[in-house]
């Protein structure tokens, strides 16, 4: 698989292991994300990883920042994105399963980065169950 991933200041130890994650897995990894704590703007890392995934340059998108909340919230403006807040590998697997989510958000202030690595590493391993869902999923964009 092709992931784009992108971080800010809050991230980028994060992003190394999941990088290293996974391209020892095989998968490519297109990087947007900052590689110091100095001080910067989520959006900016969030806006490319959601074109990415949107153009089909990427099968799946990850992002990550201090509460996940800004850089899902920055994401999900997009319109084919369903970026996910996942805290948990329990919350990613519903992520795909039940809302098919193209990104996941990952909040590096409130989670480990093994925690991080297993977030991902689910989020990837997991399919979209479609059935009843796939009515509700369709039901998220604007049109």
């Amino acid at each position: 698989m092709k992931i784009s991933i992108g971080n800010d200041h809050a991230g980028p130890d994060y992003k190394k292991a999941i990088v290293a994650y996974l391209t020892s897995n095989g998968h490519q990894v297109i990087n947007h994300g900052t590689d110091t704590e100095d001080s910067v703007d989520y959006p900016d890392f969030a806006h490319p990883v959601a074109l990415d995934v949107e153009s089909g340059k990427a099968d799946l998108g990850i992002v990550i920042c201090g509460s996940g909340n800004g850089i899902a919230m920055t994401a999900n403006k997009h319109q084919g994105i369903r970026a996910a807040l996942c805290w948990t590998k329990e919350i990613s697997a519903l992520a795909r399963q039940h809302n098919n989510a193209n990104v996941v958000s990952i909040p590096a202030r409130f989670t480990s980065i093994p925690q991080a690595v297993e977030i991902v590493n689910t989020f990837l391993n997991t399919d979209f169950e479609g059935g009843r869902h796939a009515n509700r999923v369709d039901k998220i964009s604007c049109k």
